[in-house]
């Protein structure tokens, strides 16, 4: 039987393509795994393979080097102790990390004497978080024990990569228990929407198959053994189900995948996964990140407000002179008294307030920020040296050009070049100390008694620098408005300033200083290196003792920063809303900054309302809030992610169906677990399709939840646009993605869909008619040749020529984006359509049958060879009919099937000169060349296809589709 045969071909070529894929990755796996690195025994070094690496392991990573497996960073070839990793391929960020090597064996004189101490590293169990670590070091064997406390920043995690210095760690975690393996979720396998039909379409199929075998065996009165007629139907009939359609629909999603990444509109864009390209005509909710997806993540230092003085842009000049004047006044002080011990023109903090000249609050406000951040800055060595000297200070260029900053914010990085651009240049920095420049080229260093990073929770970072030449102790904090408040002194311009800054878009810090005495220092230094030591609850403890100093500190200024808007992002929104998609922004951002954005780039426009929902914490608040919001009409909703927390908990069902009416919903604070737990919501709760949208390794989440997901290569790592399911270039580009690429590759797969069906049901419907005119004999009607030829060679290009086919021009799918919102009610492939198709496909395979059987001249012998031409010819016809836009390419498929064809009529003859009946008489050339074969094909076909043309003419006529509207 040919079907088997037919079903082997089909199947090879799904699973052939999927071999591919796992072979790649195979190959990537191999790779990695295969890699050397250095170990260090008793013996020396020796190279092993990444995979047979085993925890407890001493591993030596050079520069540039991804690190194998998770470690505790041990000693390191750089003089300061510390060294920078590179963490894009962990949390998508592109900046570098300090890390630092724990002191005890840092402090060791060489190599091999990590071998003659006794030594043990303690770890919690493996956890999710990247950002946190607690564990500790314990040297035995000296006296008294030395205890050190490990975080986060003595860690190596593994995938990151070592950016400066060669690092030696003992290894802690492994496998499937490293940090960046236990972040990674295995993402489900997208089937779009449109496959899911056809399966529906494909069941009803085979329903019918199974209903037509049983009423034939019935109509033939179950006669001898009838179950074995009934298989015998089935296998007859078995075209019904159409099998090609998979191989169709698979070739199909390459072709728009390729057109994709061909459009030059869209340069830059790959398709990942190739089997939803579908899924992107039937989108109704977008999900977007903001930072580095609307906005381009690239800061810009905006504005410095003093309380009573407010410096904008075109105001620099004057801060400028500011700092100038101070420092030109403290070196003459300085050299007038020829001592550097006495305060340089600062009253010590035990004097007196008194109000200070808006020149020292200017520069006290400048140095603040040009001391408290967590940015380096870098060196490029000069090229040409090489071995461990290139990190001898010889070797560096020290001029301006040449430097670069790192840090783990752009923010921060803006900051300080803003503070260079005034005058104060942040020369050097290690652990330890940094180094400023003033205008007048002296160089301050500042000694870094304590860090205090910046964590989600706090919302603040902190420094405690005593400054070398007047050993004064400061500590200068500073972290966003709502953490900031509590702590300083109070004040009655600080909350306005920053609504008016967030209303412009700037993203604000607020920057506080407290001076410190050498005794309150030691006291503060003491409780903290006591709460660091702690296993149990170290974070809390930590925390109290930081706290202790957050009071009353004094309040120096405000910043503001702009994150720019990517190019063309108004119109993009603008025609996506047109085309009927709802767009929800979810950030990590605060509030105020997440609001104006969501203003400045008309997610919400204009003249509409917006509903802030009012941070809750309990159920009765909650209630009380969504009922006030569901009072009001047709605004946009700004909800903070603890908030949608207790929503969700409470009333899930009420919240998203009063969210899903809002034309814009902005999420602000959001984690990425709630990002996608927003997205899994919109698809339980209202069945539609989703897209998420981001750029960072905090998108991923989301964007593998999503139906359609698609990453952009940013500032931030390229991790979410290799999650991603389509990675772009620019947010700009979504547009045409899904208004010209999406809607058409839903038009095409529907066509090619049921045209497919229509194909096998066609030629079912003929079998059908030949059996019930022969006494329901269970007879094939074309051999197997015939059969697999036509499913293949006389019929598959033109059918398959259908994917070229195009409704509406680009350019006009791109000017009404409202052609997008009828897909996405998913009209162009329903069971109403595939009813048509189905009665279409009856009509005509009983008109070729009949016509064939009333126009043969008693010689049965010619049924097949008229039946069968007259089938291909309607076919043919019909692909003609289905095509909306003629491309050159279909006008060759349809006229080389047509050849290929008539050339097997001719050849068939020679190769199959075989004496069964039908084939005998079906290539009985001298026939086919006659008058009356050809005007009774030639009858039968315009039977067939002539009242579906007369037909379509008078639909078009009476009920225009939307896209001719436009294009007459």
């Amino acid at each position: 039987m040919e079907v088997p045969l037919y079903q082997g071909f089909v199947l090879a070529v799904t699973i052939t393509r999927e071999a591919i894929d796992e072979f790649r990755r195979f190959q990537r796996d191999k790779e990695v795994n295969s890699q050397l690195y250095s170990k260090l025994t008793v013996r020396g070094k020796v190279q092993v393979k990444s995979s047979d690496i085993q925890v407890g392991d001493l591993i030596i990573v050079e520069k540039n080097q991804r690190i194998p497996s998770d470690m505790i960073f041990l000693r390191t070839s750089e003089k300061a102790g510390s060294c920078f990793v590179r963490t894009d391929q962990l949390d998508g960020e592109t900046d570098w990390k300090l890390k630092v090597a724990v002191s005890c064996t840092q402090r060791l004189p060489a190599l091999g004497d990590l071998f003659s101490i006794n030594a043990y590293v303690y770890a919690q169990k493996p956890q999710l978080d990247i950002h946190s670590f607690e564990g500790t070091f314990t040297r035995e064997d000296s006296d008294p024990p030395i205890h050190e406390s490990l975080s986060i920043e003595n860690t190596l995690w593994a995938s990151t990569i070592v950016a400066s210095g060669t690092v030696i760690g003992v290894v802690i975690y492994t496998g499937k228990e490293t940090r960046s393996v236990m972040n990674t979720s295995n993402p489900k396998n997208k089937v779009g929407l449109l496959d899911l039909e056809l399966n529906q379409l494909t069941k009803a199929l085979f329903l019918a198959l199974v209903a037509l075998s049983v009423v034939m065996v019935t109509l033939q009165g179950f006669v001898g053994p009838w179950y074995r007629n009934l298989f015998r139907f089935l296998l007859l009939f078995s075209y019904i189900i159409p099998i090609s359609l998979r191989v169709n629909l698979d070739m199909g999603k390459a072709a728009y995948g390729w057109m994709i990444m061909k459009d030059e509109n869209i340069p830059g864009t790959v398709v990942r996964t190739s089997t939803i390209p579908e899924e992107l005509g039937r989108l109704v909710y977008l999900l977007t990140d903001k930072t580095g997806t609307l906005t381009q993540n690239e800061m810009v230092f905006k504005r410095l407000h003093l309380g009573t003085v407010s410096y904008g842009t075109d105001t620099m000049d004057e801060i400028q002179s500011h700092i100038m004047n101070s420092y030109s006044q403290m070196y003459s002080q300085a050299s007038g008294n020829n001592t550097s011990s006495t305060p340089p023109r600062k009253g010590q903090s035990s004097a007196p307030k008194v109000r200070k000249s808006v020149s020292s609050r200017v520069h006290e406000a400048v140095k603040a920020i040009a001391l408290c951040h967590n940015v380096t800055p870098v060196y490029e060595s000069r090229a040409g040296v090489t071995g461990e000297t290139e990190y001898a200070e010889v070797d560096q260029d020290f001029s301006d050009e040449n430097r670069t900053y790192q840090a783990s914010s752009p923010d921060e990085v803006a900051l300080v070049q803003w503070t260079e651009s005034v005058g104060l240049t942040l020369v050097s920095r290690d652990l330890t100390s940094m180094q400023l420049r003033t205008p007048g080229g002296q160089i301050l260093t500042y000694c870094i008694l304590q860090m205090f990073p910046f964590t989600s929770e706090s919302k603040r970072m902190g420094v405690i620098v005593r400054d070398e030449s007047t050993a004064e102790i400061t500590f200068y904090m500073k972290g966003a408005d709502v953490a900031m408040s509590t702590i300083v002194q109070y004040n009655d311009w600080l909350e306005e300033e920053c609504g008016n800054m967030a209303r412009e878009g700037l993203r604000t810090l607020v920057v506080a200083k407290r001076a410190l005495t050498e005794e309150q220092y030691q006291d503060f230094e003491s409780r903290y290196s006591q709460a660091k030591l702690s296993v149990h609850d170290r974070m809390l403890k930590v925390a109290a003792v930081v706290e202790s100093l957050e009071r009353e500190m004094e309040l120096l200024c405000l910043t503001g920063v702009e994150d720019q808007l990517q190019a063309d992002v108004r119109p993009t929104l603008e025609m996506l809303r047109n085309a009927g998609i709802k767009i929800w922004m979810l950030t990590g951002d605060k509030l105020e900054t997440a609001t104006c954005i969501a203003k400045s780039s008309h997610l919400v426009s204009r003249t509409q309302d917006i509903h802030t929902f009012r941070p809750v914490t309990s159920r009765g608040e909650a209630h009380l809030e969504l009922n006030a919001f569901r009072r009001k009409h047709d605004c946009a909703l700004v909800i903070s992610g603890d908030s949608l927390e207790v929503c969700l908990r409470y009333y899930e069902h009420e919240l998203a169906e009063l969210a899903c009416q809002c034309p814009a919903v902005v999420c602000c604070r959001c984690s990425p677990t709630q990002k996608a737990r927003i997205v899994k919501l919109l698809q339980q709760r209202t069945g539609k399709r989703t897209c998420a949208i981001g750029d960072g390794g905090n998108d991923v989440s989301m964007i593998q939840a999503a139906d359609c997901g698609i990453g952009i290569e940013g500032k931030e790592g390229k991790q979410a646009s290799l999650a991603a399911d389509f990675s772009i270039a620019q947010f700009r580009h979504i547009g045409r993605l899904l208004v010209v690429h999406g809607r058409s590759s839903y038009k095409r797969s529907a066509a090619l869909g049921q045209f497919v069906m229509h194909r096998g049901l066609i030629i079912s419907t003929m079998q059908a008619v030949f059996s019930s005119v022969f006494y329901f004999a269970s007879v094939p009607l074309y051999q197997g040749f015939l059969m697999v030829g036509y499913a293949t060679i006389y019929t598959m290009f033109p059918v398959f020529s259908l994917v070229l086919d195009q409704d509406v021009k680009p350019e006009m799918a791109m000017l009404y984006p409202e052609l997008y919102k009828d897909l996405t009610k998913g009209r162009s492939l329903c069971f109403k359509t595939f009813l048509i198709w189905v009665l279409i496909s009856i009509y005509q395979g009983g008109i070729l049958m009949y016509g064939a059987l009333l126009l043969f001249e008693s010689e049965f012998v010619h049924v097949v060879a008229i039946s069968f031409t007259a089938l291909i010819l309607t076919e043919l016809l019909m692909v003609a009919l289905t095509v909306r836009t003629w491309h050159w390419l279909m006008v060759v498929a349809e006229f080389l099937s047509l050849g290929c064809y008539v050339a097997s009529l001719a050849f068939l003859n020679e190769y199959f000169g075989i004496g069964r009946v039908s084939f005998g008489a079906f290539l009985d050339v001298a026939f086919i060349t006659t008058v009356p074969f050809m005007w009774k094909v030639s009858a039968i076909t315009v039977v067939s296809c002539l009242p579906l043309y007369v037909l379509k003419y008078l639909k078009r006529k009476l009920s225009p589709p939307s896209y001719s509207k436009l294009t007459s």
